[in-house]
């Protein structure tokens, strides 16, 4: 059974009432789910018991203000279940999804992409200094990275995990994927955050992505296109029921 939290006006606020509160908000409802964050939502809870019953005792749901708005917020809601009700019927099998996958496979392509690491140093001097040193086997490029550089993959060796095209500047992004496997960048790259020896770890070539590993996302897309459909079929049917007439 939910704990009571408080009693206002003989009418009890719940520890669910709370909780209903909090999933209403969505992702922000995270940042108030503590022990402040909540007694914060007790008390708007009790705020708004407050003003729910005084507006009853003072008959303010009679008044004529009151029932125009009711009358707006009830037509709002109607429309909207309407809406639901007509892409309600609307499904997406499996089979749909693979048919699609079968059908546009030269769109499910994993774009190419590398994996690298990086020293960055704020002077070609030093990265030039750096590159020597490493090519004379006097410090590994990893070691170099965790002692040198500014970058906070540093202390990772200077790794920087997998990435596609596109995804860093254009002068480091030019030329890591020009690279060969295993090589360090002949000299240091200029970019906006100073001077980079690069390492490239790896290579994976564009290939085609396994359906099961996007079949989630294609039905879902299948889904909303068919929703859209279904609701623009309605809206057609609707518009010759109920005759539209622009004014502008």
């Amino acid at each position: 059974m939910s704990k009571v939290l408080a009693m206002v006006g003989g009418t009890p606020i719940t520890d669910n009432d709370v909780d209903e509160f909090l999933i209403g908000l969505g992702q922000r409802g995270q940042s108030y789910n503590n022990p402040e964050g909540r007694k914060m939502i007790l008390n708007q809870l009790i705020d708004s018991k407050l003003l729910l019953l005084d507006a009853k005792r003072n008959l303010l749901e009679a008044e004529a203000e009151f029932k125009a708005q009711m009358a707006k917020i009830k037509d709002n809601l109607l429309s909207s279940y309407a809406a639901e009700k007509a892409i309600s019927g609307v499904s997406v099998s499996d089979a749909d999804a693979k048919k699609y996958y079968d059908e546009n496979s030269d769109k499910f392509t994993a774009e190419e992409s590398v994996n690298a690491s990086h020293i960055l140093v704020d002077s070609e001097e030093k990265a030039s200094e750096l590159l020597a040193k490493i090519k004379a086997g006097e410090v590994s490029f990893e070691d170099a990275a965790a002692e040198h550089s500014t970058c906070p993959s540093g202390k990772s060796g200077g790794n920087l995990g997998d990435f596609g095209r596109g995804q860093m500047v254009p002068e480091f992004d030019t030329a890591v994927f020009a690279m060969e496997v295993g090589e360090i960048s002949p000299a240091p790259v200029k970019t906006q955050f100073g001077y980079h020896l690069i390492k490239l770890n790896s290579k994976k070539a564009a290939e085609p992505m396994e359906y099961e590993a996007i079949k989630d996302e294609i039905k879902d897309a299948l889904l909303n296109e068919k929703r859209r459909a279904a609701y623009t079929s309605k809206i057609n049917q609707l518009k010759i029921l109920y005759p539209v007439d622009m004014m502008l």
